[in-house]
Protein backbone atom coordinates (compact mmCIF):
# COMPACT_ATOMS: atom_id res chain seq x y z
CA UNK A 1 0.00 0.00 0.00
CA UNK A 2 0.98 3.64 -0.30
CA UNK A 3 0.74 6.32 2.31
CA UNK A 4 -2.36 7.69 1.04
CA UNK A 5 -3.96 4.10 0.55
CA UNK A 6 -2.74 3.08 3.91
CA UNK A 7 -3.85 6.53 5.37
CA UNK A 8 -7.68 5.93 4.01
CA UNK A 9 -7.48 2.19 5.34
CA UNK A 10 -6.63 3.60 8.99
CA UNK A 11 -9.60 6.07 8.77
CA UNK A 12 -11.53 3.47 7.72
CA UNK A 13 -10.54 1.31 10.58
CA UNK A 14 -11.23 3.52 13.51
CA UNK A 15 -14.69 4.95 11.37
CA UNK A 16 -15.98 0.99 12.18
CA UNK A 17 -14.30 0.73 15.50
CA UNK A 18 -12.98 -2.53 16.84
CA UNK A 19 -14.66 -5.68 15.70
CA UNK A 20 -13.95 -9.35 15.79
CA UNK A 21 -11.15 -9.02 12.94
CA UNK A 22 -9.84 -5.19 13.99
CA UNK A 23 -7.92 -4.64 17.20
CA UNK A 24 -6.37 -1.39 18.36
CA UNK A 25 -3.63 -0.81 20.74
CA UNK A 26 -1.96 2.45 21.95
CA UNK A 27 1.62 0.29 22.97
CA UNK A 28 3.96 2.92 23.78
CA UNK A 29 7.38 2.28 24.12
CA UNK A 30 7.09 -1.36 24.38
CA UNK A 31 4.53 -4.60 23.94
CA UNK A 32 4.82 -7.91 25.40
CA UNK A 33 5.45 -10.30 22.11
CA UNK A 34 3.32 -13.31 23.76
CA UNK A 35 0.78 -10.89 24.25
CA UNK A 36 1.13 -9.62 20.15
CA UNK A 37 1.10 -13.48 19.51
CA UNK A 38 -2.01 -14.37 21.31
CA UNK A 39 -3.94 -11.23 19.20
CA UNK A 40 -2.32 -13.18 16.00
CA UNK A 41 -3.90 -15.96 16.98
CA UNK A 42 -7.60 -14.74 17.68
CA UNK A 43 -8.03 -12.43 15.08
CA UNK A 44 -6.26 -14.79 11.97
CA UNK A 45 -8.88 -17.23 13.82
CA UNK A 46 -12.07 -14.67 13.49
CA UNK A 47 -10.90 -13.75 10.18
CA UNK A 48 -11.63 -17.55 8.71
CA UNK A 49 -14.38 -17.33 10.79
CA UNK A 50 -15.88 -14.51 8.95
CA UNK A 51 -15.08 -15.42 5.78
CA UNK A 52 -12.17 -11.91 5.78
CA UNK A 53 -8.74 -11.97 3.70
CA UNK A 54 -7.45 -10.82 6.82
CA UNK A 55 -7.52 -8.51 10.00
CA UNK A 56 -5.67 -5.92 11.80
CA UNK A 57 -3.77 -5.35 14.98
CA UNK A 58 -3.03 -1.60 15.15
CA UNK A 59 -0.63 -0.03 17.81
CA UNK A 60 -0.63 3.96 18.11
CA UNK A 61 -4.43 4.88 18.57
CA UNK A 62 -6.18 6.01 22.13
CA UNK A 63 -9.13 2.68 23.21
CA UNK A 64 -10.95 5.85 24.63
CA UNK A 65 -10.19 8.87 22.71
CA UNK A 66 -10.49 6.35 19.64
CA UNK A 67 -7.81 9.03 18.28
CA UNK A 68 -4.05 8.61 17.29
CA UNK A 69 -1.72 9.12 20.00
CA UNK A 70 1.07 8.01 18.35
CA UNK A 71 3.60 4.52 19.17
CA UNK A 72 7.03 3.76 19.72
CA UNK A 73 6.64 0.10 19.42
CA UNK A 74 10.49 -0.83 17.63
CA UNK A 75 11.36 2.06 16.05
CA UNK A 76 13.68 0.65 13.92
CA UNK A 77 12.54 -1.20 10.97
CA UNK A 78 14.95 -3.94 10.69
CA UNK A 79 13.70 -4.46 14.56
CA UNK A 80 10.09 -4.27 13.71
CA UNK A 81 10.19 -6.20 10.72
CA UNK A 82 12.12 -8.90 13.01
CA UNK A 83 8.75 -10.04 14.64
CA UNK A 84 7.69 -11.80 11.22
CA UNK A 85 10.12 -14.28 12.70
CA UNK A 86 9.00 -14.37 15.93
CA UNK A 87 5.79 -14.69 15.05
CA UNK A 88 6.40 -17.69 12.97
CA UNK A 89 8.25 -19.42 15.19
CA UNK A 90 5.69 -20.13 17.73
CA UNK A 91 2.74 -20.45 15.34
CA UNK A 92 1.17 -23.18 14.58
CA UNK A 93 1.40 -24.51 11.74
CA UNK A 94 4.15 -21.85 11.21
CA UNK A 95 2.51 -18.71 9.82
CA UNK A 96 3.43 -14.85 10.39
CA UNK A 97 2.49 -11.22 9.34
CA UNK A 98 1.41 -11.07 5.52
CA UNK A 99 3.21 -7.20 5.85
CA UNK A 100 3.89 -4.72 9.43
CA UNK A 101 2.81 -1.35 7.71
CA UNK A 102 4.27 2.10 9.17
CA UNK A 103 2.05 5.18 8.96
CA UNK A 104 3.77 8.63 10.27
CA UNK A 105 0.79 11.52 10.53
CA UNK A 106 0.80 14.44 12.12
CA UNK A 107 -0.31 13.61 15.29
CA UNK A 108 1.86 10.50 15.83
CA UNK A 109 3.35 7.19 14.30
CA UNK A 110 0.94 4.23 13.70
CA UNK A 111 2.09 0.52 12.96
CA UNK A 112 -0.50 -1.83 11.03
CA UNK A 113 0.01 -5.30 11.64
CA UNK A 114 -1.89 -7.22 8.65
CA UNK A 115 -2.89 -10.62 9.94
CA UNK A 116 -3.59 -13.03 6.78
CA UNK A 117 -6.69 -15.40 7.49
CA UNK A 118 -5.91 -18.89 9.05
CA UNK A 119 -6.43 -21.42 5.99
CA UNK A 120 -9.48 -23.91 5.46
CA UNK A 121 -9.76 -26.16 7.72
CA UNK A 122 -6.14 -25.19 9.97
CA UNK A 123 -7.00 -23.38 13.11
CA UNK A 124 -3.62 -21.18 14.26
CA UNK A 125 -2.63 -21.75 17.58
CA UNK A 126 0.06 -19.49 19.53
CA UNK A 127 2.21 -21.76 21.83
CA UNK A 128 0.43 -24.57 21.59
CA UNK A 129 -2.69 -22.92 22.42
CA UNK A 130 -6.23 -21.31 19.89
CA UNK A 131 -7.25 -17.93 20.73
CA UNK A 132 -10.60 -16.45 19.49
CA UNK A 133 -12.34 -12.85 20.70
CA UNK A 134 -15.74 -12.46 22.35
CA UNK A 135 -16.70 -8.62 21.26
CA UNK A 136 -13.19 -6.74 22.08
CA UNK A 137 -11.80 -9.36 24.45
CA UNK A 138 -9.22 -12.22 23.88
CA UNK A 139 -10.23 -15.37 24.60
CA UNK A 140 -9.60 -19.39 24.38
CA UNK A 141 -10.85 -20.79 21.09
CA UNK A 142 -13.74 -22.58 21.79
CA UNK A 143 -15.00 -26.09 20.25
CA UNK A 144 -17.54 -25.03 18.52
CA UNK A 145 -15.14 -22.74 16.74
CA UNK A 146 -12.59 -25.15 16.15
CA UNK A 147 -14.64 -27.41 15.11
CA UNK A 148 -16.46 -25.16 12.44
CA UNK A 149 -12.49 -24.25 11.13
CA UNK A 150 -11.87 -28.23 11.04
CA UNK A 151 -14.97 -28.84 9.27
CA UNK A 152 -14.41 -25.88 6.17
CA UNK A 153 -12.67 -28.92 4.37
CA UNK A 154 -13.39 -32.29 6.20
CA UNK A 155 -15.98 -33.32 3.01
CA UNK A 156 -13.78 -32.33 0.51
CA UNK A 157 -10.23 -33.04 1.54
CA UNK A 158 -9.40 -36.33 0.41
CA UNK A 159 -6.73 -36.77 2.87
CA UNK A 160 -8.51 -35.96 5.96
CA UNK A 161 -10.98 -38.85 5.04
CA UNK A 162 -11.15 -41.72 8.19
CA UNK A 163 -10.65 -45.05 6.58
CA UNK A 164 -12.71 -47.69 8.37
CA UNK A 165 -11.27 -50.79 7.45
CA UNK A 166 -7.61 -49.45 8.99
CA UNK A 167 -6.09 -49.94 12.64
CA UNK A 168 -2.82 -48.96 14.60
CA UNK A 169 -1.75 -52.04 13.37
CA UNK A 170 -1.39 -50.74 9.57
CA UNK A 171 1.12 -48.24 11.09
CA UNK A 172 4.89 -48.62 10.73
CA UNK A 173 6.59 -48.73 13.29
CA UNK A 174 9.84 -47.42 12.35
CA UNK A 175 7.50 -44.40 10.44
CA UNK A 176 6.19 -44.17 13.81
CA UNK A 177 9.55 -43.72 16.00
CA UNK A 178 10.84 -41.05 13.41
CA UNK A 179 7.32 -39.63 13.26
CA UNK A 180 8.04 -38.91 16.87
CA UNK A 181 11.46 -37.86 16.95
CA UNK A 182 10.57 -35.26 14.29
CA UNK A 183 7.87 -34.39 16.43
CA UNK A 184 9.90 -33.59 19.13
CA UNK A 185 12.40 -32.32 17.00
CA UNK A 186 10.05 -29.08 15.64
CA UNK A 187 8.87 -28.72 19.70
CA UNK A 188 11.74 -29.53 21.58
CA UNK A 189 11.35 -25.93 22.95
CA UNK A 190 7.96 -27.16 24.37
CA UNK A 191 8.15 -31.03 24.91
CA UNK A 192 11.32 -33.38 26.56
CA UNK A 193 11.82 -35.71 23.72
CA UNK A 194 11.02 -38.34 26.17
CA UNK A 195 7.93 -37.04 27.11
CA UNK A 196 6.98 -37.55 23.22
CA UNK A 197 7.98 -40.95 23.37
CA UNK A 198 6.01 -42.08 26.48
CA UNK A 199 2.37 -40.37 24.76
CA UNK A 200 0.28 -43.11 24.05
CA UNK A 201 -0.21 -43.82 19.80
CA UNK A 202 -3.45 -42.64 20.24
CA UNK A 203 -2.97 -39.27 21.37
CA UNK A 204 0.67 -38.70 19.90
CA UNK A 205 -1.03 -39.32 16.54
CA UNK A 206 -4.07 -36.27 17.70
CA UNK A 207 -1.72 -34.17 18.48
CA UNK A 208 0.58 -34.64 15.59
CA UNK A 209 -2.99 -33.93 13.82
CA UNK A 210 -2.56 -37.45 11.12
CA UNK A 211 -5.72 -38.93 12.76
CA UNK A 212 -9.02 -38.12 14.29
CA UNK A 213 -9.99 -39.09 17.78
CA UNK A 214 -7.89 -42.17 17.63
CA UNK A 215 -9.60 -42.97 13.79
CA UNK A 216 -6.73 -43.92 10.94
CA UNK A 217 -6.90 -41.40 7.99
CA UNK A 218 -5.89 -41.05 4.60
CA UNK A 219 -2.98 -39.01 5.56
CA UNK A 220 -2.19 -41.18 8.14
CA UNK A 221 -1.84 -43.97 5.75
CA UNK A 222 -0.27 -42.30 3.09
CA UNK A 223 2.41 -40.61 5.81
CA UNK A 224 3.34 -43.55 7.98
CA UNK A 225 1.63 -46.31 6.70
CA UNK A 226 2.56 -49.73 5.94
CA UNK A 227 3.88 -50.83 2.52
CA UNK A 228 1.01 -53.52 2.51
CA UNK A 229 -1.46 -50.68 3.49
CA UNK A 230 -1.72 -49.26 0.42
CA UNK A 231 -4.32 -51.61 -0.47
CA UNK A 232 -6.72 -50.06 2.08
CA UNK A 233 -6.51 -46.81 -0.35
CA UNK A 234 -7.60 -48.47 -3.65
CA UNK A 235 -8.23 -47.44 -5.94
CA UNK A 236 -6.00 -44.59 -5.45
CA UNK A 237 -2.64 -45.62 -6.00
CA UNK A 238 -0.19 -44.01 -2.87
CA UNK A 239 3.04 -44.43 -4.97
CA UNK A 240 6.23 -42.46 -5.86
CA UNK A 241 8.36 -43.83 -8.50
CA UNK A 242 12.28 -42.76 -9.66
CA UNK A 243 12.97 -43.66 -13.19
CA UNK A 244 16.13 -43.29 -14.81
CA UNK A 245 17.05 -42.03 -18.00
CA UNK A 246 19.69 -41.19 -20.51
CA UNK A 247 22.76 -44.06 -21.38
CA UNK A 248 21.60 -46.25 -18.49
CA UNK A 249 17.27 -47.02 -17.79
CA UNK A 250 16.37 -47.84 -14.42
CA UNK A 251 13.19 -47.13 -12.28
CA UNK A 252 11.84 -48.26 -8.95
CA UNK A 253 8.42 -47.89 -6.76
CA UNK A 254 7.96 -46.90 -3.57
CA UNK A 255 4.89 -47.07 -1.01
CA UNK A 256 4.08 -46.03 2.62
CA UNK A 257 5.32 -44.64 4.44
CA UNK A 258 6.39 -41.44 2.14
CA UNK A 259 7.83 -40.24 5.67
CA UNK A 260 10.51 -42.56 5.65
CA UNK A 261 10.83 -43.40 1.50
CA UNK A 262 11.12 -40.04 0.06
CA UNK A 263 14.76 -40.41 1.81
CA UNK A 264 15.12 -43.65 0.00
CA UNK A 265 13.63 -42.36 -3.27
CA UNK A 266 16.61 -38.98 -2.72
CA UNK A 267 19.40 -41.82 -2.06
CA UNK A 268 18.42 -43.58 -5.55
CA UNK A 269 19.51 -40.40 -7.35
CA UNK A 270 23.25 -40.47 -8.72
CA UNK A 271 24.22 -37.09 -6.59
CA UNK A 272 27.69 -36.83 -7.63
CA UNK A 273 30.16 -34.21 -6.94
CA UNK A 274 30.79 -31.31 -9.73
CA UNK A 275 33.55 -29.35 -9.49
CA UNK A 276 33.59 -25.56 -10.21
CA UNK A 277 36.34 -23.43 -11.53
CA UNK A 278 36.34 -19.78 -10.71
CA UNK A 279 38.25 -17.67 -13.27
CA UNK A 280 41.72 -16.86 -12.10
CA UNK A 281 41.83 -19.61 -9.31
CA UNK A 282 43.31 -22.92 -9.25
CA UNK A 283 41.58 -24.29 -6.56
CA UNK A 284 37.58 -25.47 -7.44
CA UNK A 285 34.55 -25.33 -5.77
CA UNK A 286 32.80 -28.76 -5.21
CA UNK A 287 29.56 -28.89 -4.90
CA UNK A 288 27.47 -31.87 -5.01
CA UNK A 289 25.22 -32.32 -7.74
CA UNK A 290 21.76 -32.24 -6.28
CA UNK A 291 21.16 -30.79 -2.76
CA UNK A 292 19.23 -32.64 -0.67
CA UNK A 293 16.87 -30.42 1.08
CA UNK A 294 15.46 -28.76 -2.35
CA UNK A 295 15.10 -32.58 -3.53
CA UNK A 296 13.43 -33.29 -0.42
CA UNK A 297 11.54 -29.94 -0.63
CA UNK A 298 10.01 -31.03 -4.04
CA UNK A 299 9.49 -33.97 -3.43
CA UNK A 300 7.35 -32.92 -0.71
CA UNK A 301 5.59 -30.32 -2.24
CA UNK A 302 4.64 -33.06 -4.98
CA UNK A 303 3.41 -35.16 -2.17
CA UNK A 304 1.38 -32.71 -0.32
CA UNK A 305 -0.19 -30.85 -3.44
CA UNK A 306 -1.11 -34.07 -5.19
CA UNK A 307 -5.29 -34.58 -6.89
CA UNK A 308 -5.53 -38.14 -5.17
CA UNK A 309 -8.80 -38.10 -6.61
CA UNK A 310 -7.15 -38.31 -9.92
CA UNK A 311 -5.52 -41.47 -9.38
CA UNK A 312 -1.94 -40.76 -10.18
CA UNK A 313 1.25 -41.22 -8.99
CA UNK A 314 4.58 -38.70 -8.21
CA UNK A 315 7.01 -39.17 -10.89
CA UNK A 316 10.86 -38.33 -10.47
CA UNK A 317 12.96 -38.51 -13.27
CA UNK A 318 16.56 -38.24 -13.60
CA UNK A 319 18.42 -37.23 -16.74
CA UNK A 320 22.22 -36.95 -17.00
CA UNK A 321 22.17 -33.10 -15.65
CA UNK A 322 18.72 -32.41 -14.45
CA UNK A 323 15.81 -34.16 -12.01
CA UNK A 324 12.12 -33.59 -13.46
CA UNK A 325 9.13 -33.69 -10.59
CA UNK A 326 5.54 -34.61 -11.52
CA UNK A 327 2.61 -34.23 -9.75
CA UNK A 328 -1.67 -34.77 -10.66
CA UNK A 329 -3.20 -31.40 -9.93
CA UNK A 330 -2.93 -28.21 -11.15
CA UNK A 331 -1.36 -25.33 -9.12
CA UNK A 332 -3.69 -24.22 -6.26
CA UNK A 333 -3.20 -20.95 -5.43
CA UNK A 334 -1.44 -18.26 -7.55
CA UNK A 335 1.74 -18.97 -9.67
CA UNK A 336 5.38 -20.42 -8.66
CA UNK A 337 6.58 -17.20 -9.74
CA UNK A 338 4.33 -15.39 -6.78
CA UNK A 339 6.50 -17.75 -4.67
CA UNK A 340 9.75 -17.16 -5.45
CA UNK A 341 10.00 -13.37 -3.57
CA UNK A 342 9.17 -15.31 -0.58
CA UNK A 343 6.67 -12.92 0.65
CA UNK A 344 3.37 -14.76 -0.73
CA UNK A 345 1.25 -16.90 1.93
CA UNK A 346 -1.33 -19.42 0.31
CA UNK A 347 -4.77 -19.07 2.37
CA UNK A 348 -5.61 -22.70 0.76
CA UNK A 349 -3.98 -26.16 0.17
CA UNK A 350 -5.38 -28.83 -1.66
CA UNK A 351 -5.05 -31.18 0.90
CA UNK A 352 -5.05 -28.86 4.07
CA UNK A 353 -5.25 -31.91 6.24
CA UNK A 354 -2.01 -33.52 5.00
CA UNK A 355 -0.38 -30.45 4.99
CA UNK A 356 -1.02 -29.85 8.02
CA UNK A 357 0.36 -33.46 9.73
CA UNK A 358 3.15 -32.87 7.46
CA UNK A 359 4.50 -29.61 8.97
CA UNK A 360 3.91 -31.15 12.15
CA UNK A 361 6.48 -33.79 11.37
CA UNK A 362 8.61 -31.24 9.73
CA UNK A 363 8.67 -32.65 6.26
CA UNK A 364 7.00 -28.80 4.77
CA UNK A 365 6.19 -25.42 6.25
CA UNK A 366 3.17 -23.93 5.38
CA UNK A 367 4.33 -20.21 4.88
CA UNK A 368 5.19 -20.89 0.98
CA UNK A 369 9.07 -20.53 1.53
CA UNK A 370 9.49 -23.65 0.13
CA UNK A 371 9.31 -22.38 -3.36
CA UNK A 372 11.83 -19.21 -2.01
CA UNK A 373 13.98 -21.31 -0.35
CA UNK A 374 14.51 -23.74 -3.49
CA UNK A 375 15.51 -21.03 -5.47
CA UNK A 376 17.83 -19.79 -2.92
CA UNK A 377 19.69 -22.43 -2.15
CA UNK A 378 20.20 -23.19 -5.72
CA UNK A 379 21.42 -19.75 -6.66
CA UNK A 380 24.22 -20.12 -3.75
CA UNK A 381 24.99 -23.50 -5.39
CA UNK A 382 25.78 -21.38 -9.00
CA UNK A 383 23.40 -23.31 -10.77
CA UNK A 384 20.74 -22.96 -12.83
CA UNK A 385 17.08 -22.21 -10.43
CA UNK A 386 14.57 -24.63 -10.84
CA UNK A 387 11.72 -24.39 -13.79
CA UNK A 388 7.77 -25.05 -13.59
CA UNK A 389 6.24 -26.06 -16.40
CA UNK A 390 2.21 -25.67 -16.17
CA UNK A 391 1.15 -26.41 -19.65
CA UNK A 392 -0.10 -29.80 -19.51
CA UNK A 393 -3.57 -29.10 -17.88
CA UNK A 394 -3.75 -30.56 -14.32
CA UNK A 395 -0.36 -31.18 -13.70
CA UNK A 396 2.58 -29.45 -12.21
CA UNK A 397 5.98 -30.28 -13.81
CA UNK A 398 9.38 -29.27 -11.88
CA UNK A 399 13.11 -29.17 -12.87
CA UNK A 400 15.97 -29.38 -10.72
CA UNK A 401 18.91 -28.56 -12.74
CA UNK A 402 22.13 -30.52 -11.52
CA UNK A 403 24.36 -28.94 -13.86
CA UNK A 404 26.10 -25.80 -15.92
CA UNK A 405 24.06 -24.26 -18.36
CA UNK A 406 26.02 -20.97 -19.05
CA UNK A 407 29.11 -20.80 -17.15
CA UNK A 408 29.15 -17.19 -17.27
CA UNK A 409 25.88 -17.65 -15.41
CA UNK A 410 27.45 -19.62 -13.18
CA UNK A 411 31.36 -17.62 -12.76
CA UNK A 412 28.78 -14.22 -12.34
CA UNK A 413 27.64 -16.15 -9.47
CA UNK A 414 30.72 -17.20 -8.17
CA UNK A 415 32.25 -13.62 -8.52
CA UNK A 416 28.70 -11.41 -7.42
CA UNK A 417 27.85 -13.00 -4.10
CA UNK A 418 25.41 -10.24 -3.09
CA UNK A 419 22.81 -10.29 -6.19
CA UNK A 420 19.27 -10.14 -5.27
CA UNK A 421 17.33 -13.27 -5.64
CA UNK A 422 15.40 -11.00 -8.42
CA UNK A 423 18.21 -10.02 -10.41
CA UNK A 424 19.55 -14.08 -10.61
CA UNK A 425 16.55 -15.19 -11.61
CA UNK A 426 16.07 -12.32 -14.78
CA UNK A 427 19.38 -13.65 -15.05
CA UNK A 428 18.77 -17.10 -15.29
CA UNK A 429 15.96 -16.31 -17.87
CA UNK A 430 18.48 -15.04 -19.96
CA UNK A 431 21.01 -17.80 -20.32
CA UNK A 432 18.28 -20.13 -20.85
CA UNK A 433 16.62 -18.11 -23.46
CA UNK A 434 13.70 -16.98 -21.94
CA UNK A 435 11.99 -13.58 -22.21
CA UNK A 436 12.09 -11.15 -19.54
CA UNK A 437 10.18 -7.78 -19.03
CA UNK A 438 11.00 -4.87 -20.30
CA UNK A 439 11.76 -3.27 -16.79
CA UNK A 440 14.21 -6.05 -15.95
CA UNK A 441 16.48 -5.38 -19.00
CA UNK A 442 16.40 -1.90 -18.46
CA UNK A 443 17.98 -3.06 -14.73
CA UNK A 444 20.04 -5.14 -15.48
CA UNK A 445 21.45 -3.15 -18.85
CA UNK A 446 21.90 -0.11 -15.92
CA UNK A 447 23.83 -2.47 -13.74
CA UNK A 448 25.72 -3.69 -17.07
CA UNK A 449 24.80 -7.46 -16.30
CA UNK A 450 23.56 -7.60 -20.04
CA UNK A 451 24.05 -6.29 -22.97
CA UNK A 452 22.19 -6.76 -26.60
CA UNK A 453 18.79 -6.57 -28.09
CA UNK A 454 15.60 -8.69 -27.05
CA UNK A 455 15.19 -11.62 -27.89
CA UNK A 456 19.33 -12.12 -28.10
CA UNK A 457 20.08 -11.00 -24.70
CA UNK A 458 23.93 -11.97 -23.41
CA UNK A 459 26.08 -11.08 -20.57
CA UNK A 460 28.01 -8.06 -21.03
CA UNK A 461 31.19 -7.13 -21.93
CA UNK A 462 31.87 -6.44 -18.37
CA UNK A 463 30.56 -9.14 -16.45
CA UNK A 464 32.20 -11.48 -19.28
CA UNK A 465 35.94 -10.03 -18.35
CA UNK A 466 34.97 -10.43 -14.71
CA UNK A 467 33.94 -14.18 -14.75
CA UNK A 468 36.69 -15.09 -17.75
CA UNK A 469 34.21 -14.73 -20.53
CA UNK A 470 36.00 -12.71 -22.83
CA UNK A 471 35.97 -15.16 -25.47
CA UNK A 472 32.63 -15.81 -25.00
CA UNK A 473 31.42 -11.84 -25.11
CA UNK A 474 32.93 -11.84 -28.56
CA UNK A 475 31.68 -14.72 -30.25
CA UNK A 476 28.23 -13.50 -28.83
CA UNK A 477 28.34 -9.56 -29.22
CA UNK A 478 26.16 -8.17 -31.98
CA UNK A 479 29.16 -6.34 -34.18
CA UNK A 480 28.81 -2.90 -35.97
CA UNK A 481 28.04 -3.72 -39.81
CA UNK A 482 30.51 -1.52 -40.78
CA UNK A 483 32.99 -4.07 -39.29
CA UNK A 484 31.08 -7.22 -42.00
CA UNK A 485 30.93 -4.06 -44.53
CA UNK A 486 35.08 -4.16 -44.47
CA UNK A 487 35.31 -8.00 -44.20
CA UNK A 488 33.03 -7.97 -47.68
CA UNK A 489 35.19 -5.03 -49.25
CA UNK A 490 38.81 -6.85 -48.64
CA UNK A 491 36.98 -10.01 -50.21
CA UNK A 492 35.95 -8.68 -52.98
CA UNK A 493 39.12 -6.42 -53.61
CA UNK A 494 41.09 -9.53 -53.24
CA UNK A 495 39.29 -11.75 -55.80
CA UNK A 496 37.24 -9.48 -58.07
CA UNK A 497 33.95 -11.01 -57.33
CA UNK A 498 32.31 -13.53 -55.02
CA UNK A 499 28.93 -15.96 -54.88
CA UNK A 500 26.53 -15.93 -52.19
CA UNK A 501 28.13 -18.94 -51.32
CA UNK A 502 31.41 -17.67 -50.53
CA UNK A 503 30.03 -14.80 -48.55
CA UNK A 504 28.43 -17.19 -46.28
CA UNK A 505 31.46 -19.13 -45.76
CA UNK A 506 33.22 -15.93 -44.91
CA UNK A 507 30.38 -14.15 -42.93
CA UNK A 508 28.38 -16.39 -41.00
CA UNK A 509 31.06 -17.57 -38.94
CA UNK A 510 31.57 -13.86 -38.28
CA UNK A 511 27.91 -13.34 -36.74
CA UNK A 512 27.01 -13.44 -33.55
CA UNK A 513 26.56 -16.94 -31.89
CA UNK A 514 23.62 -15.18 -30.32
CA UNK A 515 21.84 -15.56 -33.80
CA UNK A 516 20.24 -19.56 -35.07
CA UNK A 517 21.93 -20.30 -38.48
CA UNK A 518 18.31 -18.91 -40.03
CA UNK A 519 18.47 -16.14 -38.54
CA UNK A 520 22.32 -15.20 -39.68
CA UNK A 521 21.52 -15.94 -43.38
CA UNK A 522 18.62 -13.57 -42.72
CA UNK A 523 21.17 -10.96 -41.76
CA UNK A 524 23.41 -11.33 -44.58
CA UNK A 525 20.35 -10.80 -47.10
CA UNK A 526 19.59 -7.54 -44.94
CA UNK A 527 22.95 -6.81 -45.52
CA UNK A 528 24.06 -7.24 -49.03
CA UNK A 529 20.46 -5.06 -49.76
CA UNK A 530 21.78 -2.61 -47.55
CA UNK A 531 25.35 -2.34 -49.10
CA UNK A 532 23.83 -2.25 -52.90
CA UNK A 533 21.59 0.28 -51.67
CA UNK A 534 24.20 2.36 -50.69
CA UNK A 535 26.50 2.22 -53.96
CA UNK A 536 29.26 -0.34 -52.19
CA UNK A 537 28.43 -3.21 -53.89
CA UNK A 538 26.30 -4.38 -57.22
CA UNK A 539 24.99 -7.47 -58.84
CA UNK A 540 26.89 -8.69 -61.71
CA UNK A 541 25.07 -11.83 -62.18
CA UNK A 542 21.45 -12.97 -62.00
CA UNK A 543 18.62 -12.60 -59.48
CA UNK A 544 19.28 -16.64 -59.37
CA UNK A 545 22.53 -16.82 -58.88
CA UNK A 546 24.12 -13.48 -58.16
CA UNK A 547 27.63 -12.27 -58.02
CA UNK A 548 28.85 -9.75 -56.25
CA UNK A 549 31.66 -7.25 -57.11
CA UNK A 550 32.86 -3.57 -55.91
CA UNK A 551 30.06 -1.38 -57.29
CA UNK A 552 32.06 1.35 -60.12
CA UNK A 553 32.40 4.93 -58.97
CA UNK A 554 30.95 7.13 -60.36
CA UNK A 555 32.90 10.17 -62.25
Amino acid sequence: MNHAELARTLDELIAAWESEVVEFKQAGNDYDTDKIGEYFSALSNEANLRGAAHSWLVFGVNNRTRGVVGTDYRPEPVRLQSLKHQIAQNTEPSITFRNIHELIRPDGRVVLFEIPAAPRGIPIAWKGHYFARAGESLTSLGLDKLDEIRRQTIAEDWTAQVVPRATLADLDEAALEKARESFAQKYANRFRPDEVRTWPLETFLDRCRIAQNGQITRAALLLLGKAESAGLLSPHPAQLIWKLEGPEHAYEHFGPPFLMNTTRLYQRIRNIQLRLLPQDELLPHEISKYDQRIVLEALHNCIVHQDYARNGRVVVTERPDRLRFENEGSFFEGQPDDYIPGTKTPRRYRNPFLAQAMAELNMIDTMGYGIHEMHERQAKRYLPLPDYDLSETGAVKLTIYGGVVDAAYTRLLMQKTDLPLTDIFALDRVQKRLPIPDSAVTHLKRAKLIEGRKPHLHVSALVAAATGGKAAYIRTRALDDAHYARLLTDLLAEFGSANRAEINEMLVPKLSEALTAEQKIHKINYLLTKWRKAGLIQNIGSDRAPRWTLAEKKE
